[in-house]
């Protein structure tokens, strides 16, 4: 897995349909939060910083590699990291200011390309298929955009080169902090068979629960499973987990994708009542808190979704005259949408999920963003150049 692949030629008969082979990197700011308040101020480099209102239903929104040595970890209970790491240094976020220098990296993305698509402030995928800066490959253009972050912005990125966004995603988490990896289309059949199944999006821990009680602890335990057995256990995901395992993804780079939805879901261990839903309820409320502060635009409807042991999907919201400003008033409305659930106390559910939709800018003018986030719990192709 070189981190320059060789560059090669083609003859047009030769060259692979733009929809199994692209040139994908994935960016991702290094703790970026910490990262910029540490740069800004001196004092702060090399202590442990947790960005976070204290409080007991405050979520940490970034942790420092120093603090994550201690285990502290994004959407974590700033309470729990208080325990975790008595020495940290807490600081209230100051999203305007990272909201500026996320600004200033995405200016830096499109002096190479176009085709941004940003997933938060501090991570986006890039394609480079064709790039701006005539750069021959895209490890050179991965590596020419983190040098430029680092020299001007004093901050550091980690980047993943790969056919496409999946692969892009693992392989920029590879090397963390301040790393950039490539993953070869030829590199495939040696790469992923021993990655935990864990690595796949959308695979949390009810879902690696289930595999593993099916025999599934690798993407190469999953690859042994035929396309039917995985949709008989999973429905539609299962085909997703299929096409994942052999590193299959067709989803494109899809530039100035305004917000429609965060939410965050899962599935429960067995299927319980209606009344014992309130603590997981809190726990994604928390996630999804914590995913919003990321986004410049306020949300005005939270919304409940809850599946019932036979398969039915039940959604309720509610758009209060003021958005929610808290992670407590957020999981205040959501639990208040459990009253409009009536389906008597034996109806049993299976999954429980909170989101957040209706986004608008705080003076009502839209803004150019991404799509839609959910957070749940291999073709012969030329190299990457």
């Amino acid at each position: 897995m070189s981190e320059d692949p060789p560059l090669h030629s083609e003859s047009p008969d030769q060259r692979p349909r733009e929809s199994t082979f692209r040139k994908i990197v994935h960016v991702d700011m290094d703790a970026f939060y910490a990262s910029v308040e540490q740069r800004d101020d001196p004092a702060l480099r090399g202590k442990p910083v947790v960005v976070a209102w204290r409080g007991r239903r405050s979520v940490v929104c970034a942790a420092s590699y120093e603090a994550r040595r201690f285990g502290v970890r994004s959407a974590m209970p700033a309470i729990t990291a208080e325990r975790l790491c008595p020495e940290a240094i807490f600081l209230p976020p100051d999203f305007t200011r990272y909201k500026a220098v996320s600004r200033a990296v995405r200016e830096i993305f499109q002096r190479h390309t176009d085709l941004v698509e940003p997933l938060s402030l501090d991570e986006a995928y890039l394609d480079v298929t064709e790039n701006k800066t005539s750069l021959p490959t895209a490890t050179r253009v991965a590596k020419a955009i983190r040098q430029q972050i680092r020299e001007e912005l004093s901050l550091t990125a980690s980047a993943g080169v790969a056919p496409n966004k999946f692969l892009a995603k693992i392989a920029s988490d590879w090397r963390k902090p301040d790393g950039l990896f490539v993953i070869q289309p030829a590199d495939l059949e040696t790469f992923l068979p021993p990655l935990p199944v864990g690595r796949i999006p959308g695979v949390g821990k009810v879902t690696e629960t289930r595999l593993k009680q099916i025999g599934i602890q690798t993407v190469g335990d999953l690859q042994t499973f035929d396309l039917a057995t995985l949709e008989a256990n999973f429905g539609r995901y299962g085909s997703r987990l299929y096409q994942l395992a052999r590193g299959i993804d067709h989803s494109r780079v899809v530039p100035d994708r305004l917000t429609k939805s965060i939410s965050a879901e899962d599935t429960f261990p067995r299927d319980i009542p209606l009344s014992e839903t309130e603590e997981l309820i809190r726990r994604l409320a928390e996630k999804v808190w914590s995913a919003s502060r990321k986004e410049p635009r306020v949300a005005r409807t939270v919304v409940l979704k809850l599946k019932t042991s036979d398969f039915n999907i039940l959604t309720r919201s509610h758009t209060p005259i003021v958005p929610p400003v808290s992670c407590e008033e957020l999981t205040t409305i959501a639990l208040s949408l459990r009253e409009r659930i009536d389906l008597g106390p034996a109806q049993r559910f299976r999954l429980v999920g909170v989101g957040l939709s209706n986004f608008r800018e705080p003076d009502g003018a839209p803004s150019p963003l991404f799509d839609e986030i959910t957070i749940t719990s291999h073709a012969s192709s030329p190299p990457i150049e």
